[in-house]
């Protein structure tokens, strides 16, 4: 990925000639896997300083790559947040995890998130079991250091170890940001020298269509994370830039069956329309203008099957 004349590999939209350029100049990728809701999208929105990933109670939550970009010094640091790693059961489960090691492989860097509190369960094992085959640095996060006592997270990182070697262990909260600088400045240290991957004012490589689909699904979630299967999803289907600087936005959420759409309609409407002024206040604040959104909803049989909706998600289709 270091060759300069050669941009075969990089992700669509990146390009040597955007970033900055001098002798001291470093870029390169950090993944960022673990199991499911060990609060990798927290931690990544922490890493770059803006929301770029979503962040919900609901498990498997991140589905497509989404990248972070941060920058500490003369080193830009690309986050790889990778859907959570589990045991497939499903179509769609076998496109995320497959989708999640193929862009640890990718990386320069592999960074493991271990939940501290629940420490090393099976999901964990199996990620630990599996990253003694992969021949790359790796760094060892354990997250959740505000609610998890000092001797069970040196014990935890201990017992880590063991299953594979890592270059360093970091601890921290993701959620209020407790040694997440650390963590910066070290990735910033280990990326390899060569010319920044995108321009300086970039945060995430995520299409503005997707980052808006993508936030209208967290407050999906979050509204009804017990009712509803995670198996839904939103594409945002009009993008209209305004003459007046506003824009119009038209979306669906897709989902299995008729009783899901009762669900997210809710009495008398009541619930899409929670989630539409939620969604509507956090796009105006991203986007930085007024922005009219309109949400429908649509039962779509065993769209998880359809190879279409994958490459909406940006997940290659399993077969």
């Amino acid at each position: 990925m270091n060759d300069e004349n050669n941009n075969n590999d990089l992700p669509e939209g990146m390009n040597f000639n955007l970033g900055k350029l001098n002798e001291n100049t470093r870029a390169g990728f950090v993944a960022l896997i673990g199991a499911p809701n060990a609060g990798k999208s927290t931690l990544l929105n922490q890493l770059v300083g803006t929301k770029v990933s979503i962040v919900t109670h609901k498990v498997q939550t991140t589905r497509a790559i989404v990248r972070g970009v941060a920058i500490e010094d003369d080193s830009q640091v690309i986050f790889v947040d990778t859907p959570g790693i589990f045991r497939p059961k499903r179509r769609l489960d076998r496109a995320m995890v497959d989708t999640a090691w193929g862009g640890a492989k990718d990386a320069d860097v592999i960074a493991v998130l271990i939940d501290a509190k629940k420490g090393i369960n099976e999901s964990v094992e199996r990620i630990l079991n599996e990253l003694e085959h992969i021949k790359l640095p790796k760094v060892l996060i354990l997250n959740k250091i505000d609610i998890t006592k000092r001797d069970q997270l040196l014990a935890l990182s201990a017992k880590a170890n063991e299953y594979t070697k890592f270059d360093q262990t970091f601890m921290v909260s993701a959620i209020n940001g407790s040694g997440t600088k650390d963590i910066l400045k070290y990735f910033a240290e280990q990326m390899p020298k060569g010319p920044w991957l995108y321009p300086e004012d970039q945060a995430s490589d995520i299409p503005l269509r997707m980052l808006a689909a993508e936030i209208t699904r967290e407050k999906l979630y979050l509204r009804l994370h017990e009712e509803l299967p995670y198996i839904s999803t939103v594409e945002t289907d009009k993008w209209e830039d305004k003459k007046d600087g506003s824009i119009r936005i038209e979306q669906t959420i897709f989902v299995e069956r008729d009783s899901q759409k009762s669900i997210v309609l809710g009495k008398n409407g009541q619930t899409i329309k929670t989630i539409s002024k939620a969604a509507r206040e956090e796009l105006t604040e991203a986007f930085e203008t007024t922005i009219h959104l309109f949400v429908f909803v649509k039962v779509r049989d065993n769209w998880s099957d359809d190879p279409e909706r994958y490459r909406n998600m940006g997940l290659d289709f399993p077969h």
